[in-house]
């Protein structure tokens, strides 16, 4: 298990840039799966990108492919999500997550993440 601390969240305007940043504690950073998940008030949290252990690969929800990025620095037990030509409806609080296979069950859903990061908030204006 890894503990998670988000940051980098704010008020941006429409067609604007935000990086997020999920700082992890553990020592074993390297060997875990990561994914960006958002909830928006009255919504079910939802499915934003995840990347492997190795960073080779990487995966994206339909309504952000092509303008978010998720990446990570192992050395910095970091990971980090760009989100450019923000839109309105990308507002939410962020989640980071972490598991060792999240592959088994479907990185997709929540459920498949063991440890979660606080949230950070994101709104765009129009």
């Amino acid at each position: 298990q890894v503990q998670l601390v988000e940051s980098g969240g704010g008020l941006v305007q429409a067609g604007g840039s935000l990086r997020l940043s999920c700082a992890a504690s553990g020592r074993t950073f390297s060997t875990y799966a990561m994914g960006w998940f958002r909830q928006a008030p009255g919504k079910e949290r939802e499915f934003v990108a995840a990347v492997s252990w190795s960073g080779g690969s990487t995966y994206y929800a339909d309504s952000v492919k092509g303008r978010f990025t998720i990446s990570r620095d192992n050395a910095k037990n970091t990971v980090y999500l760009q989100m450019n030509s923000l839109k309105p409806e990308d507002t939410a609080v962020y989640y980071c997550a972490a598991d060792r296979n999240p592959w088994e069950t479907g990185y997709r859903d929540p459920a498949a993440f063991g440890s979660w990061g606080q949230g950070t908030q994101v709104t765009v204006s129009s």
